[in-house]
């Protein structure tokens, strides 16, 4: 009796600090379901500066995602703000690059940009690589990851508890075949996270910048760029970025020219 007394007041006092915090995100996820509903509305009605202040406000919460930054990128586009629309669009490729929507309005918004450059082609085997992890995206890597290692245990447990030798040379091949595809699913949804978080790509915000040859205003000018231009940042210093366009020309801008995608 005293054993199941004790054990009714652990019960108490974990129901008791779970209790706040689930309450904590089912008010959070209602109150950014409402938020969600309200831009879209919004959009919908053509009050595209509404919009974005409100899907603005869905990712200060933390509340990421492809389609809020897509949507934001299209609010964004339908006012003529070009460089924050590709800001927004790539940071939607980013976290579902195997979206067309995204890749067609993205392309879209890259033919109004002043510069035209030509990027530098991958060698052919990384290209079909990355073709192919951008397939799905980190969460649907993931989910293909879990459901392949279930996978995995499932047919472990028949080559170990089978007495048929036929059917436990089956589930040897096919539980190495579901464990790999668990790990290699794993790195991918990996990979594509860490592309998100390290991302040392930048969309240019100012309407031109001059590249030049130093971290300093007494640089040679080597060439502008213009809004909506991608850049690699390679390096900072002091208030200035090292930079690499996708047709390989390097040079230093102020890095409040920039934003990081």
């Amino acid at each position: 009796m005293v054993k199941s007394s004790s054990s009714m007041i652990r019960r108490s006092i974990i129901l008791s600090l779970l209790l706040p915090l689930l309450l904590t995100l089912r008010v959070d996820a209602r109150k950014a379901g409402a938020l969600l509903d309200s831009a879209n509305q919004y959009y919908a009605r053509g009050q595209y500066q509404k919009a974005i202040r409100t899907y603005q406000a869905i990712l200060q919460d933390g509340k990421e995602a492809a389609g809020i930054y897509y949507n934001l990128g299209n609010a964004y586009y339908k006012t003529n703000q070009l460089a924050p629309a590709i800001l927004n669009y790539e940071r939607a490729r980013l976290r579902d690059p195997g979206n067309e929507d995204i890749q067609y309005n993205l392309e879209l918004a890259r033919k109004q940009v002043t510069d035209r450059i030509e990027e530098i082609p991958d060698f052919f085997l990384t290209r079909w690589f990355r073709q192919f992890i951008n397939l799905f995206s980190s969460d649907q890597w993931s989910v293909i990851s879990m459901i392949a290692f279930m996978a995995f245990l499932a047919w472990l447990s028949v080559y170990l508890y089978s007495r048929r030798l036929s059917l436990k040379k089956t589930a040897f091949w096919i539980s190495l075949l579901s464990v790999a595809i668990a790990v290699a699913a794993w790195v991918f949804a990996f990979q594509q996270k860490q592309d998100v978080i390290k991302s040392r790509q930048a969309i240019v915000f100012d309407s031109k910048v001059t590249v030049r040859s130093s971290p300093d205003q007494s640089g040679t000018e080597l060439f502008l760029i213009h809004e909506g231009t991608k850049v690699h940042v390679q390096d900072r210093v002091s208030g200035w970025y090292e930079i690499t366009l996708e047709d390989g020309s390097q040079g230093w801008l102020k890095s409040g020219s920039v934003e990081y995608i």
